[in-house]
């Protein structure tokens, strides 16, 4: 490849602002087109960020570009990021990486035919936060690891996000959109899993779009709004997560690691940095600990830059389809579970990314 991968963005929608924000720290990336279905908010952002509109087929078929950022909806994941390969492309897309397993299994085959590359969202997992708490636990802090708990709640996204429909419809929910967190960051820790049981729910709440142009107009619900699950990860760690859009306020704990001698208090996977903290046997009091590994004033799209380096440099790229089709495995399975009321077995499994050293920031070569 040689210099800076050359990128084509598909999807101009909320998320998009951040990752242009975050593209000034990581040079080894360059934008060179976006695309959208609507063509006018495709221009509208191309003139702000000094890079050229296409339609969808014009990027994809674009020479010049070396691969995709998917940020589509997810409904119109699996197909953007074919195409992508199709045409030649490596794909890197926003979480989930597909709505379900049967619609991943195919593109990641085709990944592998062609030698193109895959990544997926969440990369935030790569920043301090979450990179700290894994060198913590590595290093034998809290003993041996015997449990982990996530509770991650709010009462909706319609009361912020000016077009909440897609939330609430496949590929949505607490479960689609947030768990991928908390999900890919237990199989960073703590490794795969390997069955899970989960009760999947709904409230007749009516939603209601707060902000924006459609403010005061109906939400219709397709999905399910409070999922509580059960992970057995490969290790024999147990790990308990809930994801809800049906809570008002919580004095829960977000995320926390328990072992034999003692606990670490996770960061929220959601952002790339923030303080550990741990409670030990030795040290019975809640100690703030000092940033140690993970890709420092990381921002999103730190992933596809890791993707970029590791082309560069022939090695697994970290925030890859294989972990992401894992994690979405994970709360396919959930849903069974809840709605069949039983215990679901995987059938893929992940090795841990390898992890990240404090301040290896892959910005250019």
């Amino acid at each position: 490849m040689g210099g800076a991968l050359n990128i084509g963005m598909i999807g101009v929608g909320t998320i998009s602002a951040q990752y242009f924000e975050a593209f000034p720290q990581l040079p080894g990336l360059r934008v060179v087109a976006v695309a959208d279905v609507n063509e006018a908010r495709a221009a509208e952002v191309a003139a702000e960020r000094g890079v050229e509109a296409l339609s969808v087929d014009a990027l994809l078929a674009d020479p010049r570009i070396d691969a995709v950022l998917n940020l589509t909806i997810p409904a119109a994941h699996i197909d953007i990021a074919t195409r992508a390969l199709r045409a030649g492309k490596h794909v890197y897309g926003e979480k989930p990486l597909a709505l379900d397993p049967d619609e991943a299994a195919p593109m990641l085959e085709l990944a592998r035919q062609l030698g193109l590359r895959v990544g997926s969202a969440p990369d935030t997992v790569l920043g301090t936060g979450v990179q700290t708490a894994r060198a913590l636990l590595d290093s034998g802090a809290i003993g041996d690891p015997v449990a982990a708990a996530v509770h991650w709640s709010s009462p909706g996204h319609e009361l912020w996000h000016p077009a909440p429909q897609f939330y609430y419809q496949p590929g949505g929910g607490p479960l689609f959109d947030m768990a991928p967190y908390y999900l890919t960051t237990l199989v960073t820790l703590l490794g795969p899993v390997i069955r899970v049981s989960g009760v999947a729910t709904r409230s007749n709440r009516e939603r209601t779009v707060a902000t924006g142009s459609q403010a005061g107009s109906s939400v219709p619900v397709g999905v399910d709004t409070h999922v509580s699950a059960i992970l057995e990860h490969e290790n024999g760690v147990t790990s308990t997560v809930t994801v809800s859009f049906e809570v008002w306020a919580s004095r829960a704990p977000l995320f926390e690691l328990y072992g034999t001698t003692g606990t670490i208090a996770v960061p929220d996977p959601n952002r790339f940095s923030d303080t550990v903290q741990v409670w030990t046997v030795e040290k019975p009091e809640w100690t703030d600990v000092p940033v140690s590994a993970g890709y420092a004033d990381a921002g999103r799209g730190v992933g596809l830059a890791d993707l970029a380096h590791a082309i560069e440099t022939d090695r697994p790229h970290r925030a890859s389809g294989e972990l992401a089709f894992h994690v979405l495995e994970i709360m396919d399975a959930v849903l069974r579970a809840g709605h069949e009321h039983r215990v679901v077995d995987l059938t893929s499994t992940i090795a841990r990314p390898e992890p990240v050293p404090l301040g290896a920031t892959p910005n250019g070569w």
